[in-house]
Order: structure tokens, then C-alpha cells, then sequence
């Protein structure tokens, strides 16, 4: 007797909707076995998948949601390579899978100050949901620079770091010496500073100079880290923009109580999404 003969395998979980990534699907071998019609199937979660979407350390260095992902959309082969231009849109058709196509949210009202909860349609929210053209160059002076997505792996890298940096930040406001604080506070915005423009650096593909190609990361930061503030406020601008154009829009509210109209900034957190 073998597992592959077992009789309960017609009762197993089938797909519970199918994907379209944002960016197309456009990765190197290894990342996402595509199908034919550009569709990803999405399973419900299992017991396991749940038991990890509530493991508070697992979901905080990537893992668990690495594990879900791949349980949940097997075709998705190494999810930390995975574009931050389609992870909201994975994390949206895992949730739906998993829990229905309706997410409850809480939002307070800017006019009346009354909380109320609203329903929001998943599927509303993955047809919005646009990849930013990062195929475009940017001119900065004689240079182009062109851009790419972050990779989950960065994402959740840069997600550890910021945690670290708020930890740091409580820590020094809790100082009572204020020299001592002074010190402390010039040392962590140089870090920041620092997180940032690592960070930065990787949303570069490559920069083009009159005579040459450069794709080094480790050349592309020390750039950054030596052009003028003009140059770099260029750069930053552009990435922030194109991150923009694929983040979720803004959620569309109607106050229940005072019918005042208003935009809900939506972001996804894994933790909160699943816990």
C-alpha cells in the first residue's frame, strides 16, 4: 500500500480560485511554473498551513509565509524570489482561499471619530491591483538607471531591519542623560540612513553610464552613497513612485453613521492578515 494509491485522495482540497500575477509572470526558471493560461490554482489552507499562520516567529523572519505560500500555490516554486509587485496580490488569494472572498476592517471616521467595521471584496481588490513599469530608465544627468521590484526575500529583510531600528528608538528615548541621548539618537539616524540606502540599492537593476554597464550592487551603493543630494532625491523619488503605482489604492469609505466619504489607506501585514 502506497500514499499515491490512497482512496481519500478525491477528497483532498481542490482550488479554491485561480490567480493572475500582476507582473505577468515574467521570472527566471526555478521561481514559477506557469500554466498555460497564465493562471495559478490556489488551494484552501490545510490545519498545518493555519497552525503557521500563527506562529508569531515564523511570520516575522518570512518562513511561515514562505511555507504557506508554497502549500497554498504550489506552483510558486521559491516564493523568496517572489516580486514585491505580486506578493499583495498572493497574500489576497491565499486570504480568499482560505477564509471567503469577504475581509472584515475596521475604520475610523476622519468627520464624526465613530469606528465601525466594513466588509471589503477580495476579488475588488486583486482586479486593481497594476504593475508599475519598471521597464523604463531614468535619466540623472548622463546616466540611466533602471529599477526593479524588491524580492520578498529583501522585503522581509528590510521588514526585520525596521523592527530593529523602532527597538532602537524606544530604547534611546528612554535614556535620561541627554548628551548621552543626543549621541545615541546622531548614531541610529546614521543606521538609518545607512538601512536606507542598502535598500535602495537593490531596487537598482543597473545604471548606464556613456561607456559602461553597471549591475554590481556593491558599485551601486557606494554611488548612492557618493553622488549629490540632488542625484539621489531623483533616484528616490522614482522608486517610491513606481512602488506606488503597485501598492493597493486607497479603500473607498462611506461612514454608517454620518455618511462622510473618505479614502482608507489598505496595507498587508502577514501576520495580522492570517493571525
Amino acid at each position: 500500500m502506497t500514499i499515491e494509491n490512497n482512496p481519500l485522495k478525491q477528497y483532498f482540497r481542490r482550488p479554491a480560485i485561480y490567480l493572475k500575477l500582476p507582473s505577468g509572470g515574467n521570472y527566471p526558471p526555478g521561481v514559477v511554473e506557469m500554466t498555460e493560461n497564465g493562471e495559478l490554482p490556489v488551494y484552501p489552507m490545510t490545519a498545518i498551513d493555519d497552525i503557521t499562520s500563527k506562529t508569531p516567529d515564523s511570520l516575522y523572519n518570512g518562513a511561515a509565509m514562505v511555507d504557506i505560500i508554497k502549500s497554498c500555490i504550489p506552483s510558486i516554486k521559491d516564493p523568496w524570489r517572489i516580486s514585491s509587485i505580486d506578493f499583495d496580490a498572493i497574500l489576497i488569494a491565499v486570504r480568499s482561499a482560505a477564509s471567503g472572498n469577504e475581509m472584515e476592517v475596521e475604520s475610523v471616521c476622519p468627520a464624526c471619530g465613530e469606528d465601525s467595521k466594513y466588509g471589503i471584496n477580495l476579488v475588488g481588490l486583486l482586479s486593481g491591483l497594476k504593475a508599475g513599469n519598471y521597464d523604463k530608465e531614468l535619466e540623472v544627468n548622463d546616466l540611466l538607471v533602471k529599477f526593479k521590484p524588491l524580492t520578498y526575500k529583501e522585503m522581509s529583510a528590510a521588514s526585520i531591519n525596521q523592527f530593529e531600528l523602532q527597538k532602537m528608538f524606544s530604547q534611546i528615548s528612554s535614556i535620561e542623560n541627554e548628551e548621552e541621548r543626543s549621541i545615541k539618537s546622531r548614531d541610529a539616524l546614521k543606521t538609518i540612513t545607512g538601512v536606507t540606502m542598502k535598500l535602495l540599492s537593490h531596487t537598482i537593476e543597473y545604471i548606464k553610464t556613456p561607456s559602461m554597464f553597471v549591475d554590481s550592487n556593491e558599485y551601486i551603493l557606494d554611488f548612492l552613497q557618493n553622488c549629490d543630494k540632488i542625484a539621489f532625491d531623483k533616484i528616490k523619488t522614482q522608486n517610491a513612485f513606481l512602488k506606488q503605482q503597485t501598492e493597493i489604492k486607497p479603500l473607498k469609505m462611506k461612514c454608517t453613521h454620518c455618511q462622510h466619504e473618505y479614502d482608507q489607506p489598505f496595507t498587508l501585514n502577514a501576520a495580522d492578515f492570517f493571525g
